[in-house]
């Protein structure tokens, strides 16, 4: 078999009676890292220490990974304009965060016979946050509901190094005005 020593140094083609013998010289442990290849190849190194950091590694690329998250906004074709403008700001702020949005109108009654009212209304809505997110799935008809889903323009982990950095900045922004109120607050000098 082909060795690797534990600094990552070629030992050479050795049997597998001296690369055992060479892991207990060494107290270390003898890892099969490629078996197809021909010799296969070992490598001489603490198995338990590799398995840890290996978990580091996995845990620190699973918690920089983005998570979509469809976040959901119902609505009525015959909506209220104060009511849309609220729901529409609910839509921005999720398009802002990086998250989808799937927007459903709900038809009761007599409007099911009306399903261009509830597209209408979705192609508004898409046609004010255009600059925000983009449509991903097309106005369809689902029973008694219709549905779209917007997706945003940003990648979630852009919107998520944004939002860090305005936090910063306003962090940053109100500390020094609160030692200018601090030292305002102090009492003058008596002497």
């Amino acid at each position: 078999m082909r060795l690797v020593g534990p600094s990552g140094e070629q030992v050479g083609i050795v049997p597998l009676a001296k690369a055992l013998e060479l892991a207990q010289e060494y107290d270390l442990d003898l890892v099969e890292v490629a078996a197809t290849a021909r010799p296969p190849v070992c490598k001489l190194m603490d198995y338990g220490k590799f398995k840890y950091e290996s978990a580091m590694k996995a845990r620190e690329a699973r918690k920089n990974q983005a998570h979509t998250v469809i976040k959901e906004m119902k609505l009525r074709p015959k909506i209220d304009p104060h009511d849309y403008d609220t729901k529409k700001g609910h839509v921005v702020r999720f398009l802002k965060q990086g998250d989808k949005v799937k927007i459903t109108i709900m038809f009761r009654g007599r409007e099911q016979s009306r399903p261009e009212l509830g597209y209408r209304l979705l192609q508004r809505l898409a046609e004010d946050v255009q600059d925000l997110g983009f449509v991903e799935s097309n106005p369809k008809q689902d029973g008694r509901n219709m549905i779209m889903v917007l997706g945003p323009h940003k990648k979630k982990t852009e919107a998520m190094a944004e939002a860090r950095e305005a936090q910063a900045a306003r962090k940053a922004g109100r500390q020094p005005q609160q030692e200018e109120e601090a030292s305002e607050d102090a009492p003058a000098d008596a002497g």
